[in-house]
């Protein structure tokens, strides 16, 4: 069987060009994280010692047979924690109900109730796709200036830098996590995602839905008083 070689340049000036090649990829991929973490430096807080703020931001992490996933299950104690510690007032849950059977909010919502939090004090979000369009949507729909948003360790600075793109100024509670094989592969996507997250923040999309203005946040501050 014939074995396959990598061939590297012979000349001086080609090794040193493969080199640099080398390096330059090495520093565009690290670009991204690096930012990620730069924006979300002092921001990531504990239940206990995050700032007040009027609302927290829930991502959707997805539903098993209807019900919260496990990791959106912990998010979600998070911010029924946050709310019974007077931490937060109302909590915006965002996530994904593109087709009928599927509605990550509405569930989102029951878990919550059921842990206390008046449904009055909850705002949904049935469009928040992704990340950034999550960000973009408690800015622009539901006029969410400050916020203390709520996931996973891995993800929490990534929300932190897209939110903070969108211009919602956020603290962030990262819910940590057994290291398994979930976790794992949570960290491995982050570094994907990071790329996807710089582009948003530079380019700045509108998200896949952006729709009418609400007044479900305002509205619900209002009853809290």
């Amino acid at each position: 069987m014939r074995r396959l070689r990598l061939r590297l340049p012979l000349t001086t000036r080609g090794r040193r060009r493969a080199v640099q090649a080398l390096m330059a990829g090495c520093v565009l991929a690290l670009a991204p994280p690096t930012w990620m973490h730069t924006v979300a430096d002092g921001r990531v807080r504990t239940v206990a010692d995050v700032p007040t703020q009027d609302v927290a931001v829930v991502f959707g992490a997805g539903l098993w047979k209807g019900r919260p996933t496990p990791y959106l299950a912990h998010r979600l104690d998070a911010a029924a924690e946050l709310y019974r510690a007077g931490k937060v007032k109302v909590v915006l849950v965002t996530g994904d109900n593109s087709r009928a059977e599927y509605d990550e909010p509405d569930a989102m919502r029951t878990y919550l109730t059921k842990r206390g939090v008046p449904d009055g004090r909850i705002v949904s979000d049935y469009a928040g796709f992704d990340t950034w369009d999550s960000c973009v949507r408690a800015k622009k729909i539901f006029g969410v200036d400050r916020a203390v948003l709520v996931t996973q360790g891995f993800h929490i600075r990534r929300a932190l830098a897209l939110c903070g793109a969108a211009g919602v100024e956020s603290y962030g509670v990262g819910v940590a996590e057994p290291h398994d094989v979930t976790w794992y592969y949570g960290g491995t996507r982050e570094m994907l995602a990071a790329g996807k997250a710089a582009l948003d923040a530079t380019l700045r999309p509108d998200p896949r839905f952006l729709g009418e203005r609400e007044r479900g946040v305002p509205e619900a501050l209002a009853s809290a008083g």
